[in-house]
């Protein structure tokens, strides 16, 4: 009997949200879809957060994944970039809790050497090693929705080794691991 599974990956953002799906047959990867949302022509940023939450239950529901593998946010010079992938990412995550897929976080380094061997390589290297791995025929324009499917490799790469990301099973999960982050 053949074990499936499948798993979205999805790479936040507040201009563009890439993902990418793949299904796992026996322990095996096969591509089913990459994409992009384009969020750069909306100026309201809460429409934003709603269409990528409306967007990935979208996914959800049409691809019924067993689980997701979001990009955690870097840390980088701009508290304003940061707070806005924040929420995006917190968006994202709250369409799949609301589904109670379990999602695990991976920050981009983590990605990058699970993908190429290097933490540091470009997005261009990343989407060239995909397009090996999964005999993808073209790159995308844009590189994030190869982000997004890079996640969902990295996290077919890591099953098992949770200690690599941080992982909820749903609401209750996620609130008791961040109990110190509640205002009361």
């Amino acid at each position: 009997m053949s074990k499936e599974k499948i798993i979205l990956g999805i790479d936040p953002g507040t201009t563009i949200m890439g993902f990418g799906i793949i299904k796992v047959v026996n322990k095996k990867m096969h591509f089913v879809q990459m994409n992009e949302l384009l969020l750069n022509k909306y100026k309201d940023p809460y429409l934003k957060l709603k269409l990528i939450f409306e967007r990935t239950i979208e996914l959800i529901d049409t691809y019924n994944p067993d689980e997701i593998a979001i990009e955690a946010p870097f840390y980088g010079k701009n508290v304003q970039s940061m707070l806005k992938l924040g929420r995006a990412q917190g968006v994202a995550m709250a369409a799949g809790l609301s589904r109670e897929i379990p999602i695990t976080e991976y920050f981009p380094k983590k990605i990058k050497m699970a993908i190429t061997g290097n933490g540091n390589a470009s997005k261009e290297q990343v989407a060239k090693m995909l397009k090996g791995l999964l005999g993808l025929k073209t790159l995308p324009k844009n590189l994030d929705s190869t982000d997004g499917l890079a996640a969902a490799v990295c996290h077919f790469y890591n099953e098992g080794r949770v200690e690599l990301g941080t992982q909820y099973t749903g609401w209750e999960a996620f609130v008791k691991a961040n109990a110190d982050k509640i205002k009361k």
